[in-house]
């Protein structure tokens, strides 16, 4: 068991943040991230105070293997955990990819209500139970930090839940986790079902009671601080709320809400609040998944006032209207600052202030994509430089690039694009006719790149206001199965989309190879 972990046991007020974002986050449809992506977001959640981070679900592929493994061997501080179910495959998987942690946990689950015992297990419930102390004793024998879940736990009839989460302290578990896996419940049901539990387990003061909240409903972060009070002491969530259907309760929402209303809410995270807007873009790139203008603590307008009212407000007391500071969760406000004349000097400082630390050739790239940006926009805002600098990193590695596009529009149709893309070092060039300039363009790259999959998301914003902001293009594209989705920046918007079109590409031919590799090998 971690220092944390007793900690938390010993003290009242002392929560454990476990971030699910490389597992469950990566679940979300569209949101798979790389290898390095992955390793990137690891280091960030250890530097930012995380306690644990579930890495992955180490038996669904190879490549979840070697990403759990690689944190595992990484991660500082934190501990580090895989995801299995009941069965022992599994657990041996999560075990061995979790080995190398400076603090491993197998994170063992098995579905406990009544209709995932009927329709998903097929099992009784004396079959369940024998389930879960056969794998809790299984995982426990690997790792001294275990976690067990009752799947669908808020749906499961109290008395059958006790008897699993006794059988499984007695197992061994060390954190007992009661999920709202659908995002059924309501916060007075949740505080309820923890506190009954605790108070009807014998030795329930032997583990972390943890929880886990889906946001169907939209009670997420709400039903996550109930069960705080009802006794739990884990909370699990992920950067962005990411996640499967509706997302998992946010971390920077459930971090900030015990930060700001600790008067009603009198516990602690270890958690470095100022860090809480960069994880939030560092995520958003990796998964190509926007945060929307109004998200709670990290979206565009969590700190804008345009209504004359509250502006006022604020220019007498910043407090009339803001219950908490950009500051405090790393946002500054300043944003034009940077233009054509900057140096580079400049540029690194300010790349410094938004967060970023490049190396030499990625802040040289950076610099001179800024500078041909300056050239072309009249203000350049923090938003514009977050922008180029995340698709920068984002498409370092990409095998095909844009390195030309000429589009012809207007009422006189068909329209018709002419594009030069640069595919594994050799330049190649197009003409392409569409019912419009996307389509045209798009027409263009499937005759470069011939493939079958499908557009399922086509979505066009501004990253900042005037009429010379780049647009931010997201695409997302589906094949065999497989959905994937890509970002693009530029003033020009045909431009970003040829770039967000190409980058979900790129991704889908990362997934192919992947998909070849693993059915090649022995």
């Amino acid at each position: 068991m971690t220092t944390d972990t007793a900690q938390a046991q010993a003290s009242a007020d002392r929560v454990l943040i476990f971030d699910t974002t490389l597992r469950d986050g990566e679940q979300c449809p569209g949101a798979t991230m790389t290898f390095e992506e992955k390793l990137e977001v690891a280091d960030f959640l250890d530097a930012m105070g995380v306690d644990i981070i579930e890495a992955g679900f180490p038996i669904a592929s190879e490549g979840d293997f070697e990403a759990v493994a690689a944190v595992a061997k990484r991660v500082k501080r934190a501990v580090v955990a895989g995801l299995a179910r009941a069965g022992d495959n599994d657990i041996d998987r999560a075990g061995e990819a979790v080995k190398h942690a400076k603090f491993p946990r197998i994170h063992t689950f098995l579905s406990t209500s009544p209709v995932h015992m009927k329709w998903k297990l097929q099992k009784t419930p004396e079959e369940v139970l024998a389930m879960v102390a056969r794998s809790v004793t299984r995982a426990r024998n690997l790792v001294d930090d275990v976690e067990w879940s009752a799947e669908d736990g808020t749906r499961t009839e109290i008395d059958f839940l006790c008897k699993c989460v006794e059988t499984a302290i007695k197992a061994g578990a060390t954190t007992i986790n009661l999920p709202d896996t659908v995002g059924y419940t309501t916060p007075d049901e949740y505080f309820a079902m923890f506190k009954t539990v605790r108070e009807r387990v014998p030795n329930s003061d032997k583990a972390v009671f943890s929880v886990h909240c889906h946001n169907d409903l939209g009670l997420a972060v709400a039903n996550t601080l109930a069960g705080v009070r009802g006794g739990a002491r884990q909370i699990e969530c992920t950067i962005n709320g990411i996640g499967e259907r509706a997302g998992n309760a946010a971390l920077e929402e459930v971090v900030m809400a015990i930060k700001t209303r600790n008067d009603v809410l009198p516990y602690a995270t270890g958690i470095d609040a100022t860090m809480l807007s960069r994880a939030s873009k560092l995520v958003a790139a990796a998964t190509n998944f926007p945060v929307q203008y109004n998200k709670a603590i990290v979206g565009r307008n969590a700190f804008a006032h345009e209504s004359g009212i509250h502006q006022d407000g604020m220019l007498k007391h910043t407090q009339t209207y803001e219950i908490m500071t950009p500051e405090s969760v790393g946002m500054g406000k300043t944003s034009l600052v940077m233009g054509k004349h900057s140096g580079r000097n400049a540029f690194r400082s300010k790349l410094k202030e938004l967060g970023y630390e490049l190396g030499d050739n990625q802040l040289e790239d950076a610099f001179n994509r800024f500078k041909a940006l300056a050239d072309r926009k009249k203000h350049v805002y923090d938003e514009d430089i977050e922008a180029l600098v995340d698709e920068g990193m984002a498409h370092a590695h990409d095998r095909m690039k844009v390195v030309a596009l000429t589009v012809i529009a207007g009422t006189m149709g068909p329209q018709s694009a002419t594009l030069t893309l640069d595919i594994d070092g050799k330049q190649h060039t197009v003409q392409s006719t569409g019912n419009g300039p996307v389509d045209a363009t798009f027409n263009a790259i499937k005759a470069l790149v011939p493939h079958e999959a499908k557009l399922q998301l086509y979505q066009v914003s501004a990253v900042t206001e005037g009429t010379d902001a780049q647009a931010e293009v997201s695409v997302r594209l589906e094949e065999g199965g497989r959905a994937v989705t890509g970002k693009g920046h530029d003033t020009d918007t045909l431009v970003a989309s040829a770039r967000a079109y190409l980058a979900s590409l790129n991704k889908l031919m990362v997934k192919r190879q992947k998909i070849a590799g693993a059915q090649q090998a022995p």
